[in-house]
């Protein structure tokens, strides 16, 4: 599919590919990149039952991970008040949703897919700022989102909006099979990726008939409304969408703790994830949708192409600088081709231009917050402890760096019962081990409590198949250059986390992830 921007020629922009004329790109993005610096600083109000609306607490400030003296916006912070105010909206406006038929949610949502394409530079170029990402990740961001809109819709569409005719035992009986909404749901999207993910859990709720109450990251609430604004944009009915910026510790807990709230659906930590899961459910049974991160290993057999495997796991490592629940953080390479396979990793790893990541040609932006700042240097000593650091493993902190969360792409050889084998850190730091074989790399792949995304280099079909069967996670990739664990695109490759880096073993992008926002109800009339 080709999308467009208003006025603009074809472009697709995904994570690991490009179809675009790149000068008409980046003319653009420079267009969009002035409007969003122009609008800098204004105050945001928080958007319950389609209103808006002010708070007497401090408000969210956001600024640039590239240049914290640049602010953003100054973003009204909710309170437990205003989440029981959000609540009540959607429990009010959810019944009337529920009965819209579900053709007409659907030309809803995809209306708001269209909006989100028509402003997508300017969506790009806000999130760049905001969060740090390079142009073509922000772009990639953007155009997910729209694709998950889109795909979600097919699948309602598909199974004729999850209709479906049963049996009979008498000849005067019919039955059907229904699914239904559960309700409201509560959204709580992270920064790394604060369009699409945002966009993909609060558009299939919305499909399935559900109200949201969304709180964004408190790192990108700029980004979070602006889908709050492609919504409105749409036509979405007032209450069904309900915009709450804030803190985790202010709001977190009220939000997904309150009576009213049917189903929660949530990307972020293992930690607070298996909280919800474990308290949300008072009374009874309720759906806890989750990713909760990941720990990604990639291997290096000693049939691999050591050129494709350096450039995907390069890629991976340092893409978003490290912070994707997906990134590939720990590498098990065959002793026999670990010195050539090294050589060329670190040859890639000193070619990455790291800066502003606002600019056409910077591959490596800044972490989120000094808090990933203090984890990376906390890592890198554990590191220098246990291991050999290879390259990188400084903060940048002067010059062009001073006023950003700077810190280098760092690569690390670790004997294999280190902890950073095991610990998710969401910096730009990799662990490479040297095994003996296969069989050695898939056991210590499945030693992490997470399993997401994994990824094989070999020119082995047997070897793949093996890895394929024996390896504990729900994204799986063989010989793949762009990006040897990351790059999941909606309807291509479903992201589904097991073990610790998930809660239901259907991902989204995947073909059963609707479904999951609703729950059956068996319909028998007797003729």
């Amino acid at each position: 599919m080709t999308t467009t921007g208003a006025g603009s020629t074809p472009f697709k922009i995904t994570y690991t590919s490009a179809s675009a004329d790149m000068g008409e790109f980046h003319r653009r993005f420079d267009e969009a990149l002035a409007l969003v610096r122009a609008r800098a600083g204004r105050e945001h109000p928080l958007f319950i039952d389609g209103r808006p609306v002010t708070s007497a607490s401090p408000p969210l400030v956001d600024v640039s991970p590239i240049d914290t003296s640049l602010v953003l916006g100054r973003f009204a912070a909710a309170t437990p008040a205003h989440v029981d105010q959000a609540v009540a909206a959607a429990r009010a406006a959810q019944r009337a949703w529920a009965r819209t038929p579900w053709t007409g949610r659907l030309a809803t949502l995809r209306r708001a897919a269209a909006a989100i394409r028509d402003r997508k530079f300017e969506i790009g170029a806000v999130m760049s700022i905001e969060v740090g990402k390079s142009r073509m990740e922000s772009m990639g961001d953007v155009e997910e989102s729209a694709d998950l809109i889109d795909y979600y819709c097919r699948q309602m569409e598909d199974a004729g909006g999850y209709v479906k005719p049963m049996g009979r035992l008498l000849p005067n009986e019919r039955t059907a099979s229904v699914l239904r909404p559960y309700g409201v749901f509560v959204c709580i999207a992270p920064f790394n990726f604060p369009m699409a993910l945002s966009t993909g859990m609060s558009s299939a709720a919305l499909i399935a008939g559900n109200t949201v109450v969304y709180k964004p990251a408190q790192d990108a609430p700029w980004t979070g409304l602006m889908l709050h604004e492609c919504y409105e944009a749409a036509g979405l009915p007032a209450g069904a969408f309900n915009y709450v910026a804030g803190t985790g510790g202010a709001i977190g807990d009220a939000l997904w703790r309150h009576p009213g709230v049917d189903g929660i659906v949530f990307t972020g930590s293992k930690e607070v994830g298996m909280r919800m899961i474990k308290e949300f459910g008072r009374d009874w049974p309720k759906p806890t949708l989750m990713e909760l991160g990941g720990k990604n290993p990639a291997i290096v057999t000693r049939s691999a192409d050591l050129d494709m495997a350096a450039e995907g796991v390069m890629k991976s490592a340092f893409g978003l600088q490290g912070q994707k629940c997906s990134a590939c953080s720990r590498v098990y390479v065959d002793r026999t081709v670990a010195g050539p396979f090294l050589e060329k990793l670190l040859a890639r790893t000193a070619a990455i231009a790291i800066g502003n990541p606002t600019e056409k040609d910077v591959y490596l932006g800044p972490v989120i917050n000094a808090r990933a700042v203090e984890t990376f240097v906390e890592a890198v000593a554990s590191a220098r402890r246990g291991g050999t650091i290879l390259c990188g493993g400084r903060r940048l902190d002067t010059g062009a760096f001073a006023k950003g969360h700077y810190v280098e792409p760092t690569i690390a050889e670790l004997p294999l019962d280190h902890e950073l084998f095991g610990r998710e850190l969401f910096v730009p730091l990799l662990a490479v081990g040297r095994v003996s074989g296969l069989d050695e790399a898939i056991a210590e792949s499945n030693k992490a409590e997470y399993g997401l995304t994994a990824g094989i280099y070999s020119a082995d079909p047997q070897e793949i198949e093996t890895f394929f069967d024996e390896v504990e996670a729900g994204v799986c990739y063989a010989n793949r250059r762009t990006g040897a664990t990351t790059g999941a695109w909606p309807g291509v490759q479903a992201f589904c986390g097991w073990k610790g880096s998930g809660s239901t073993g259907k991902g989204g992008c995947g073909p059963y992830y609707v479904a999951q926002f609703m729950r059956e109800q068996s319909r028998t009339v007797m003729e």
